[in-house]
């Protein structure tokens, strides 16, 4: 069983720095509350014709959070919370409606696309039944679309689930129809449904998607998608839909049997499943009373070297735990540097691969051929300008596999009886033989230096201790004489 907390702060990305942690306590960070100016006007419902304004700051302040906490189920801590809020984003004020579990944002509705402003932030429920997020001069930037449809109330369930409902007490709009990033209890998600993570300042995003034959997570980088873990049902049954309850996370098929489970191992009942805006890490997590706090009980990927972005694109995640750059002079000493690209800009012939022994990629893609040689997979890419990275794996005669990749990221060393090697496009001429054998022979004295210290310290204290252990049964004898 993995434990993990919630909060704190990561590393930064050097040679022989750590890379990004396995459960880093910042891994749900963007789902914290900061320290805010909170205010409490809850309600268990939220009828028609309700108007709330929250006020927001004339000056741009970084890290400023203002949350008025408008609605709360009676449940027993930790319980679940609507608030209005208004965060300083980028240089300007987002306002948002969010729900809380506990101190643990669950639900956001500007998860996908926020909505700035000026002045203040209101929350409305219109006499027809509306639901709207609006700004100065009545603009509207985020609504349920739910007007004349009989919609009497607002109410937060003991689901977590955000829901407008008729007299009946019929759903007409409700928030587990629009996942983020969070799963929760008695929450279900259908095939072709996924839940995403966003990562502070970068492009790329993650994704758990829910698909025919399995689950997987994925790095998607513009129009690029890697995944790098996956659960299957036994003897590939067809996936339907997913659920999480309170001993874990299952899988349906179309006739709403389970067919498969992730099991929490916990006694504890589960809360919620997340996907970490940092690391990409999928996890289960329960609610701990002792410690008052939220902790995992399951984790997908339990080695660090594991996680798609443990190092920076074109660094090595070693057995040491450390990051190593593939060239000697990337800028900074982080790996940002890489290699000059623009494959397909007409200068096809004036590259050639740089070979990395035992190095792998933990980004999985569609093998582009089996049952090919080495250099046959060297061609493959080079004859493809969209190619920067081919992964190569030389197992038995017939099942030699060549995988093809246009992002070079993820990479990890791997046991040398693995047959595995990763090769990287280079510019031919600018990192020639020489260069190019230097390159290789720098990045194994990298490793080897880390890996052969870590072996002398634990030799060096085995030998202090048979020392010590050795003089003291001398003054034992000593003493009985």
């Amino acid at each position: 069983m993995t434990q993990s907390k919630l909060d704190g702060s990561g590393p930064t990305l050097k040679d022989y720095a750590p890379p990004v942690p396995l459960a880093t306590p910042a891994e749900l960070e963007h789902s914290l509350l900061s320290p805010a100016k909170s205010y409490v006007y809850s309600k268990s419902d939220i009828n028609l014709n309700y108007y709330f304004t929250l006020a927001v700051p004339e000056e741009y302040n970084m890290g400023f959070i203002g949350r008025a906490f408008v609605m709360e189920n009676n449940k027993m801590e930790p319980n679940f919370k609507v608030a209005l809020s208004v965060e300083a984003i980028e240089g300007k004020f987002s306002c948002s409606l969010e729900v809380f579990l506990g101190d643990v944002r669950v639900w956001n509705s500007g998860h996908y696309s926020r909505f700035y402003v000026s002045n203040k932030c209101v929350l409305e429920l219109t006499g027809d039944g509306d639901l709207r997020l609006k700004g100065p001069k009545e603009r509207v930037g985020w609504r349920t679309g739910t007007s004349g449809q009989g919609v009497q109330r607002l109410q937060i369930l003991k689901t977590g689930n955000l829901v407008l409902v008729d007299a009946l007490n019929r759903i007409k709009w409700q928030s587990f129809n629009f996942p983020t990033d969070v799963m929760l209890w008695g929450q279900k998600l259908n095939v072709a449904t996924r839940l995403t993570s966003f990562p502070t300042n970068s492009t790329s995003f993650y994704s758990l998607q829910i698909e025919n034959n399995r689950i997987a997570v994925y790095l998607n980088i513009g129009k690029l998608n890697y995944s790098y873990w996956e659960f299957k049902a036994s003897k590939n049954r067809n996936i339907t839909f997913i659920e999480l309850g309170s001993k874990g996370l299952m899988l349906f098929n179309d006739k709403h049997k389970k067919i498969a489970q992730i099991p929490s191992h916990v006694f504890q009942p589960l809360r919620f499943l997340a996907l970490g805006n940092r690391t990409g890490n999928l996890g289960l997590y329960f609610y701990s009373p002792s410690k008052a706090q939220f902790e995992a009980s399951f984790q997908a990927l339990n080695t660090t070297c594991d996680l798609p972005l443990a190092c920076k694109p074109y660094g090595i995640c070693t057995f040491s735990n450390a990051c190593s750059c593939i060239r000697e002079d990337g800028v900074g000493s982080n790996c940002d540097g890489g290699f000059p690209r623009g494959f397909c800009g007409g200068e096809g012939n004036g590259v050639e691969m740089l070979e990395l022994k035992d190095v792998s990629s933990v980004l999985r893609v569609a093998p582009k051929r089996v049952n090919v040689s080495k250099e046959e997979c060297e061609k493959l890419c080079l004859d493809d300008c969209r190619c920067a990275s081919a992964a190569f794996s030389s197992g038995a005669k017939d099942s030699q596999v060549c995988f093809l990749y246009e992002f070079v990221g993820g990479l990890k060393q791997v046991d040398r009886r693995s047959g595995m090697s990763y090769m990287v496009k280079v510019p031919k001429g600018t990192h020639g033989v020489h260069e190019k054998s230097n390159v290789k022979k720098w990045v194994l004295i990298l490793v080897g230096i880390v890996d052969g210290f870590i072996i002398l310290l634990v030799l060096g204290g085995l030998g202090y201790y048979l020392v010590r252990k050795r003089k003291r049964n001398l003054l034992d004898n000593g003493n009985d004489t």
